[in-house]
């Protein structure tokens, strides 16, 4: 692998903090990942941030505020992304600030749960007279709608994905069998080497396992950076693995 020098990574993004003061009626004040954050910043000191935790932790609407901030559509896509399907996001993006290094020469936010109207969107725009090349090419040439949920995921990762970009994922493991997260750990090798920042949410222990990234676990005690093999998705992958028949027989017990 190629030599990880913590000097020369990308530092497009390398603190998110609370700005403003939280609103007390608005519930995403009071998710986990915001308390912990209003109480510390996040630090972005490799090229590939990792926030992992519970279901409810708060997640999803961090790493949403944080694509939002940095100018890129709620539901996904690039700078160029204006399209609104449903108006679900929060408002923490108003409240969060970014201190930024570099200016990078792509960004794109992917999201599992709404990479559907982001295919959609492409589709529409290509239907629609220009001078300009249809979209699609720069995906892959196929529509992403005539593809699995999983091939789309890849075709949009191995193709419009360049380098030098600051990408925001959130949960892309939904999309993909164990098989090709392989692959998209490759694919994540290859953005970094080229330039690249990933943050990214997500449960999967094998992403997590991504060499020279920084974990950052959220918890209802606040927000920690742990080891691999410190995460609760390690421990208990790991447990089920070893001895599966245990594990059910002791959650199935009557």
């Amino acid at each position: 692998m190629k030599q990880y020098n913590r000097d020369n990574m990308p530092n497009y993004i390398h603190t998110v903090l609370i700005e403003k003061p939280l609103p007390n009626d608005a519930y995403f004040a009071h998710l986990p990942a915001v308390k912990a954050l209003a109480q510390r910043p996040l630090t972005l000191t490799a090229p590939v941030t990792f926030l992992v935790g519970e279901n409810g932790m708060g997640k999803s609407t961090l790493i949403e505020a944080i694509a939002v901030a940095f100018g890129l559509n709620p539901e996904g896509g690039s700078r160029n992304f204006r399209f609104t399907t449903t108006s679900s996001h929060s408002e923490l993006h108003g409240y969060i600030g970014l201190r930024k290094g570099g200016i990078p020469n792509d960004s794109y936010f992917l999201r599992a749960e709404s990479f559907y109207n982001v295919a959609s969107h492409i589709d529409e725009l290509d239907r629609q007279p220009a001078a300009a090349p249809p979209i699609i090419g720069g995906y892959g040439g196929v529509s992403l709608h005539k593809q699995s949920h999983g091939e789309s995921f890849l075709s949009l990762v191995q193709n419009r994905l360049g380098g030098q970009g600051l990408y925001i994922w959130d949960e892309p493991e939904a999309a993909l069998s164990p098989m090709r997260l392989l692959t998209l750990l490759c694919e994540m090798k290859r953005l970094t080497d080229g330039g690249s920042q990933l943050i990214v949410a997500t449960h999967s222990p094998i992403l997590m396992a991504f060499p020279h990234a920084e974990i950052w676990q959220l918890t209802h005690e606040g927000m920690e950076r742990v080891e691999y093999r410190q995460t609760e998705h390690y421990r208990v992958t790991k447990q089920f693995i070893d001895d599966p028949n245990r594990l059910i027989h002791h959650l199935l017990k009557p």
